[in-house]
C-alpha cells in the first residue's frame, strides 16, 4: 500500500533547478504531496512551468501559493528568502510546517525566523545536490538520490516536525543529517563555496588575459580548467547571495587556502619535492574517500 504523502498541500517558493526536481520526484514517485503548487518570480517562468507541466497548480504570487498549504518550501536565492518571507507570512495558516533549501544556513534563520507567524514551525534544509544549470527546465526527479540534506533545526523546534521534514528528503532519495547552522556554514564554506570562488575567479583571469592568449585557453582547454568553467557557469543571483551571506565562513575559508597556496608556491620554486608530492597524495587521499562514500 503506498505510503500516505508527506504533505497534502505543497507549495514551491520558486522554479529553479531544487522545486523543479521535487515537483517531478512528486510526479514519478509520488509520496511528498497530494498536489504541488509552485510559483516563479516572471510571467514567463510561470508559463514555462505550465508548459512542462511538473506542477499541479501555478501560482501567480507567493502569497497564493501557500493559500491553504501545509507544507511550504523556499526554494529561492538565500538574499530574497526576508523578502518573500514578508510576502507570505500573513497568509501561512497555524499548523504548516515551513523550510528551505537554501546553501546558507545562519542568514537564512535570521531573515525568517522572527517573521514566523504563531503555529507555524520552521525546518532549515540545505540539499547538498545540483548542477550547473537553473531554471525550470534544468531539474530531474534523481537529482536528490544518494545526496545528503542537511537539517538545522532551531532549538525548541518540535521533533514531529523535524521528522516529518526527515521522511520528505528521506522520500527525495537523500540521506540526512543534522547540525548546528553555524556548523553548517564553516562546513559549505570550504566544500561548496570555495571551490566556486576559485572557479569564478579563475576564469576571470582566463577572460582578463589578452586577446591572442585568451583564444589559445578556450581552444585547447584541459579537462582540469573544463571542470571550473562548469562550475562557473552556475547561477549568478543565487550565488552572489550565497557570498554575501556567509561572508565570514567564506573569507575564514578563503584565508586558509591562501596560506596553502602560497606554501605550495614557495615548495615549487624552491624545489621542494617532498611538499608537492604530500600535498598531491593528499588531493587522491580525498578522492579516494568521496569514492568509497559514492558521493563523487
Amino acid at each position: 500500500m503506498p505510503a500516505e504523502p508527506v504533505f497534502g498541500r505543497l507549495a514551491l517558493i520558486g522554479a529553479g533547478l531544487i522545486a523543479g526536481s521535487i515537483a517531478r520526484r512528486n510526479r514519478e514517485q509520488g509520496g511528498l504531496a497530494r498536489e504541488v503548487v509552485v510559483t516563479a518570480r516572471t510571467p514567463e517562468t510561470r508559463a514555462r512551468v505550465r508548459e512542462l507541466g511538473f506542477a499541479d497548480h501555478v501560482a501567480e504570487d507567493p502569497a497564493e501559493a501557500v493559500q491553504g498549504a501545509d507544507g511550504v518550501i523556499l526554494c529561492v536565492p538565500v538574499g530574497a528568502c526576508r523578502s518573500v518571507m514578508e510576502r507570505i507570512a500573513p497568509h501561512l495558516a497555524p499548523g504548516t510546517l515551513l523550510s528551505d533549501v537554501g546553501s546558507t544556513k545562519g542568514s537564512v534563520i535570521r531573515d525568517v525566523a522572527p517573521l514566523l507567524p504563531p503555529g507555524v514551525v520552521f525546518v532549515p534544509a540545505h540539499p547538498m545536490a545540483g548542477t550547473e544549470h537553473t531554471g525550470p527546465d534544468s531539474g530531474f526527479a534523481s537529482l536528490f538520490e544518494g545526496r545528503y540534506t542537511i537539517l538545522t533545526p532551531l532549538e525548541g523546534t518540535p521533533p514531529e516536525a523535524i521528522e516529518r521534514v526527515r521522511e520528505f528528503w528521506r522520500r527525495c532519495g537523500s540521506m540526512i543529517e543534522t547540525m548546528d547552522a553555524t556548523t553548517h556554514d564553516k562546513v559549505v564554506a570550504i566544500v561548496s563555496h570555495l571551490p566556486h570562488l576559485i572557479a569564478f575567479t579563475i576564469c576571470g583571469t582566463a577572460d582578463d588575459l589578452s586577446e591572442e592568449t585568451r583564444e589559445s585557453v578556450l581552444k585547447f582547454a584541459a579537462s582540469g580548467f573544463r571542470d571550473f568553467t562548469r562550475i562557473a557557469a552556475s547561477d549568478v543571483a543565487m550565488w552572489r547571495d550565497v557570498f554575501l551571506n556567509n561572508r565570514e565562513a567564506v573569507l575564514e575559508m578563503l584565508a586558509r587556502f591562501t596560506e596553502d597556496a602560497q606554501a605550495f608556491g614557495r615548495a615549487i620554486r624552491w624545489g621542494q619535492e617532498e611538499f608537492i608530492v604530500d600535498r598531491i597524495a593528499r588531493g587522491r587521499k580525498i578522492r579516494r574517500g568521496l569514492i568509497e562514500r559514492k558521493q563523487a
